[in-house]
C-alpha cells in the first residue's frame, strides 16, 4: 500500500473555507459569524485554501484536525 502524505486542516480552517468558499461569504461577514477580526479570518482562510491547493497538487491526505487527534489515541 502506498502511504502518502497528510495536511492537518484544523477545525477553524475547515470553517474558513465552509463560510467563504461554500457560503460565499465576504471576509467581514465571515470573521463576524467566527468571531474573529477581518484580518485573522484573512490569515485563516489563506492558510487554508493554501493546504487544500497542495493536497491537490501534490496528491497528498487532506485530513481533517479532530480525525488526526482521534488517530493517535
Amino acid at each position: 500500500m502506498v502511504h502518502l502524505e497528510q495536511i492537518g486542516l484544523g477545525l477553524d480552517e475547515l470553517e474558513a473555507l465552509r463560510l467563504a468558499d461554500l457560503e460565499g461569504l465576504y471576509q467581514e461577514e465571515a470573521a463576524a459569524r467566527m468571531n474573529v477580526s477581518r484580518p485573522t479570518f484573512g490569515r485563516i482562510i489563506n492558510e487554508a485554501r493554501r493546504k487544500v491547493a497542495d493536497a491537490i497538487i501534490n496528491g497528498k491526505v487532506l485530513v481533517i484536525e479532530k480525525q488526526i487527534q482521534e488517530e493517535e489515541k
